[in-house]
């Protein structure tokens, strides 16, 4: 195997053995073959669409099964058969569909792929479709088709967890097919490349444009709201992932049973939303970040249910607890089917009902969620009025993934100096290096702003927007610093949307990622200003002056 996706990858380089987050070879080898064969796909789809033949949900299985691939999501190598198998049997209905117009082009040999007819002769063609054995010879090119693939899975996931609820964006899922068909193309220079990922970035843009409609529509938009750390007395099942349709049905079926539901990870925003707070039996926030899940996992009293990327491998501890739905998979994990409308969760409830749960209350204090932009935006003018007064002196977004890597104290140590007269807002599961610190407020407006997930970095971008409008500004005028940490090809996704819309001077750490080549990074510097993060001290000193 060859995997270099995540930061957490191998000595810095690549995972060949095993990976670090539990991939198997086979796994890696099929996820590899998964890709090669959607690549083959997106090319036939993308002809197919702009021949007016393509199906209304080409593009919405495209991201479902991108996103399978993505970090930490599907471990079970069975799971992916069927993948692979109806993306071959699209790919062949799309070219039936284009033949009977009399259009017959030539195509990749991803597009031309045969499937084996057994679990060892699909290993072996992902073996040969690794990242070792792409063609594209110059490295540097090869580096940025990386990091538009990455950055396609990143937006895959974003239009996955959208069309969960319903919404779709055709020309989204256009540009996803033209973007990972141009990674099959030898024929583009650098500097197309280069401008691919900026694409890739817009095409996020959109993706996170219409989740957010997506789950404001559905549950309102998020309000402020403190949330208990601590446990309430009673049974108690624990949802962790990233999934508010998940959740929410979770909360419609045990309403009345006197089972307590708890968020974990990325979920904890999910307090904030109108049409989820308002469950009584919706209690609180167990544990931090999905690295920490061994510990926490183990010692919770009930099931836990993964509902989106961010799985471990499970202990034997607790593995008959563990339940995963969606594209999760872990070999041996009971698997929850359904489709987004429904699904019957009486089997997690069971489990909740067969567990001690939490013996007595405990109070652990609590956390504040729930400044999304209308929040943040609906006390704008107080907060144009604090900086125009001198009462704010800067803001600092500070965001991104946790990680397990040593380094990742470098963002609570840096939260903890950003002087008083400076707001922080913060957004994914990097706030767990100190979602919990107090830092006060300035003229009754939090310090500390958690814009929610990951998933709601759409957020960050209109509040940034919306104050360079009141400014009459460009966000890079703004008394505005980005501080972020990647993990994942979503915090990818992220980065390149930014770039795309010409922010500078973000800094990033904890490392930088392995398939970024020195002249990519180079190039990255010199146009856009992208630092690693050094130390807090001297960022804080070269930020503030």
């Amino acid at each position: 195997m060859f995997c270099y996706q995540c930061e957490q990858t191998s000595r810095g380089t690549a995972c060949t053995k095993v990976g670090v987050c539990g991939k198997q070879p086979d796994v890696a080898a099929l996820q590899d073959l998964l890709v090669h064969a959607l690549k083959g796909y997106s090319q036939v789809a993308a002809k197919a669409r702009k021949e007016g033949v393509t199906g209304d949900d080409e593009g919405a299985f495209m991201c479902s099964a991108l996103f399978s691939t993505l970090t930490n999501v599907n471990f079970d190598s069975e799971r992916f058969v069927p993948l692979l198998s109806e993306t071959v049997e699209r790919r062949e209905a799309l070219k039936a569909a284009l033949k009977a117009k009399g259009i017959s082009p030539e195509w990749d040999a991803a597009a031309e792929l045969e499937l084996a007819g057994d679990m060892a002769g699909l290993v072996a063609q992902g073996e040969e479709a690794s990242i070792e054995n792409d063609p594209e010879t110059d490295s540097d090119i090869k580096s940025l088709k990386q990091t538009v693939l990455y950055g396609l899975k990143g937006v895959a996931a974003y239009a996955d967890h959208a069309g969960v609820l319903g919404r779709e964006n055709p020309d989204l899922h256009g540009a996803v097919e033209e973007l990972l068909s141009d990674t099959l193309r030898s024929d583009m220079d650098l500097g197309a490349w280069v401008q691919r990922a900026l694409d890739c970035g817009n095409a996020n843009i959109m993706a996170m444009e219409l989740l957010d409609a997506a789950n404001t529509g559905a549950y309102g938009h998020p309000v402020p709201t403190e949330v208990p750390l601590g446990a309430r007395a009673g049974k108690a099942i624990l949802v962790s992932g990233h999934d508010l349709r998940d959740l929410a049905l979770l909360l419609q079926q045990t309403e009345g049973t006197g089972i307590n539901i708890y968020t974990h990870g990325e979920m904890l925003p999910c307090h904030g939303y109108p049409e989820l707070k308002k469950y009584s039996h919706f209690h609180g926030h167990y544990g931090t970040a999905w690295q920490n899940q061994l510990k926490e996992f183990a010692a919770f009293p009930g099931p836990i249910l993964m509902t989106t990327n961010c799985i471990q491998k499970p202990a034997e501890s607790y593995l008959d607890n563990i339940f995963t739905t969606g594209l999760v998979g872990w070999p041996g994990a009971s698997h929850i089917s359904g489709t987004a409308s429904g699904k019957d969760f009486s089997a997690v409830i069971e489990k909740a009902m067969a567990m001690p749960g939490f013996a007595q209350d405990e109070d652990s204090g609590s956390v504040m969620v729930g400044f999304g932009h209308n929040a943040v935006l609906g006390v704008a003018d107080k907060v144009i009025e604090a900086v125009k007064g001198g009462d704010i002196r800067h803001f600092f977004l500070v965001a991104g993934c946790d990680g397990a890597k040593p380094g990742r104290n470098y963002y609570t140590e840096f939260v903890e100096k950003v002087p008083e007269n400076c707001m922080v807002l913060t957004l994914a599961c990097g706030k767990f290096r100190f979602f919990d610190k107090k830092l006060g407020d300035i003229g009754g407006i939090p310090r500390l702003l958690d814009v929610g997930q990951c998933n709601d970095a759409y957020s960050a971008v209109k509040i940034a927007t919306a104050l360079a409008e009141a400014f009459d500004c460009g966000i890079n005028d703004l008394p505005l610093s980005l501080v972020l940490s990647w993990y994942e090809q979503k915090a990818v996704a992220i980065l390149l949307s930014l770039l795309a819309l010409g922010i500078k001077n973000i800094r990033l750490g904890p490392s930088l990622p392995a398939f970024i080549t020195p002249n990519v990074l180079s190039f990255l510097v010199e146009n856009f200003d992208l630092k690693p993060i050094s130390t807090p001290d001297e960022d804080l000193k070269a930020i503030l002056g």
